[in-house]
């Protein structure tokens, strides 16, 4: 893979229950709402909640990244990524909270799109809260 290894913190206060954040986090047809404009194509459903070793891919524009489930507990989940990055993106949650922790070698910049999927998140939840 070409690029350079890149690693970022990032954790923000969200007015949901660590239950609304899990949903969004776990769950093929919210993820896919809260995510656009990236599109998700998530195969081998037989549920909606995903599941450890399950793979689907996001795609934004021409850049494809591959996401395998690791780890999937009610505080958090784990993707292995490959393609345009080559690394994981970790999700941790609470009450009131929610941080990501991404690594991995990729020409993007990694913290931007990170800050953006933390903000769109936040903003999803906010919007589903006060419907």
């Amino acid at each position: 893979m070409f690029g350079t290894y890149q690693h970022s913190n990032l954790r923000i206060e969200i007015s949901a229950s660590a239950a609304q954040i899990e949903a969004s986090l776990t769950q093929a047809n919210r993820l896919k709402k809260w995510l656009w404009p990236q599109r998700l194509e998530i195969s081998d459903m037989t549920g909606n909640r995903l599941v450890i070793g399950q793979v689907f891919e996001s795609q934004l524009g021409p850049v494809t990244t591959a996401h395998k489930v690791e780890l999937l507990s009610s505080e958090g989940v784990r993707f292995l990524l490959s393609g345009s990055i080559d690394g994981f993106h970790e999700w941790q949650w609470g009450d009131g909270w929610v941080q990501s922790r991404l690594e991995g070698v990729s020409l993007l910049p990694l913290n931007l799109g990170q800050t953006a999927s933390l903000l769109r998140l936040k903003q999803y939840l906010q919007t589903a809260q006060s419907t």
